[in-house]
This record gives C-alpha cells, sequence and structure tokens, in this order.
C-alpha cells in the first residue's frame, strides 16, 4: 500500500500536533483585517459558532471597497468598517487608522485573514504579540504576495499554509501552525489554492486559541 498522500490529505508529519487547547475564561475580542472574498473570516466566524474557539469578533476592517468580506460580514452582524488604503498619505497613517477603529471596538487580538497591506511597526506596537496572520506556504519558504505561484514554478512537491505571529519583516514571526498540502502533476494556480484554502480554514482557529493559550 503506498504511504503516498491523496489529494484532499495533508503531511500529517508536517502539521502542528493536535493538542488539547484550554479554554480562556472570557472570548477572546478578535478584530479581522481582510482585503477580499473573507473566507478565513468566516472559518473563524464559523468555529465561533460551532463552539470551537472562545472568541467573539467585535470588527471587520477591510481595505478594498469592493471585498466581498463585508458582506461575510454582515450576514454575520459583525461590524464591517472600511478604511481604503488609497485614501491615506503613508502606511502608518492607514495603521493610525486601523489602531483607533480596533480600539473603539475594544479589540484585544487582531486577526490579519487575508489582509493584503504591509503593516507597519505603528499596529504591531499597538498590540505587541497580539497580530496574528496566515500565510499560503510552509514558512520560510515563499514569502510575499505570490506565494502560490512561487511554488508552481519553483516545482516543489509540497506546499501548504503557515499561521505565524505579525513581525516588521514581511511573513516573518513566530510559527503557532502549520498545514502541509501536496501539489499535484495538474495542479493549477487555481486548484492548489483551493486545497491550501481548506487546511487554512482548519487551523487558523486552532492557532489563535493556540497564540491566546501562550500569552
Amino acid at each position: 500500500m503506498s504511504d503516498r498522500p491523496s489529494p484532499n490529505q495533508t503531511t500529517e508529519s508536517l502539521i502542528s500536533p493536535t493538542v488539547h487547547i484550554p479554554l480562556p475564561p472570557t472570548p477572546l475580542k478578535l478584530g479581522v483585517m481582510a482585503s477580499g472574498s473573507g473566507t478565513n473570516f468566516e472559518a473563524i466566524a464559523q468555529a465561533i459558532a460551532d463552539q470551537k474557539l472562545h472568541a467573539h469578533i467585535q470588527v471587520v476592517i477591510y481595505n478594498n471597497p469592493e471585498a466581498k468580506v463585508a458582506a461575510r460580514a454582515k450576514r454575520w452582524g459583525v461590524p464591517a468598517v472600511l478604511l481604503n488604503h488609497r485614501e491615506f498619505s503613508s502606511r502608518e497613517a492607514l495603521d493610525q487608522a486601523i489602531v483607533k477603529t480596533l480600539r473603539q471596538y475594544e479589540v484585544d487580538w487582531v486577526i490579519m485573514a487575508g489582509w493584503m497591506r504591509i503593516v507597519t511597526a505603528v499596529l504591531i506596537e499597538a498590540f505587541p504579540e497580539r497580530v496574528i496572520n496566515i500565510h499560503p506556504s510552509l514558512l520560510p519558504s515563499f514569502k510575499g504576495a505570490h506565494a502560490i505561484e512561487q511554488a508552481l514554478q519553483a516545482g516543489v512537491k509540497i506546499t501548504g499554509c503557515t499561521v505565524h505571529l505579525v513581525r516588521l519583516e514581511v511573513d516573518s514571526g513566530p510559527i503557532l501552525m502549520q498545514a502541509a498540502v501536496p501539489i499535484l502533476p495538474d495542479d493549477t494556480l487555481e486548484t492548489l489554492q483551493a486545497r491550501i484554502q481548506v487546511q487554512e480554514h482548519r487551523i487558523f482557529p486552532k492557532a489563535i486559541a493556540i497564540a491566546a493559550h501562550r500569552s
């Protein structure tokens, strides 16, 4: 019998081990930042609804007026605030507005769920060790905005996703959890991205709980 993973499996040796994570006594107050469709936001919201993550999403901040995450937030009854990056003079100015909004909504943890802007020290220092990002590769491999394309072009056999604490260096910081996804011979950007997203949705809520437990 072959021990190669099937297309819908991950390589278990590359996934953070399953551990029991005690629930915090009070719900984590999350602020979600997203630029696109918002599938990771919805995965987190569903994990909370299913009582798999003891948290509450206080607000969603999005920077793209066309982002579908706004409609998802509305369906979940979560306030959504547009901070269009094009209307700010610098990254720091945008992050100042983000921090102000997060504090208005009494956020404790900042969750970058597909946030396609580089953040600055303004945000990171306002929430030290409490800014979490998800990236579609097995970091430290394939950093940056085109990680899935890079993996396909490099011809690697396995890629995946990583949840990590945010540092000033892009896609760096302590790793909280990873899941591996095999690259199939006939994979395209779309098919590989879809399978990576399945694992993102699985590990992101768990990684948030791990971060809170460690803090």
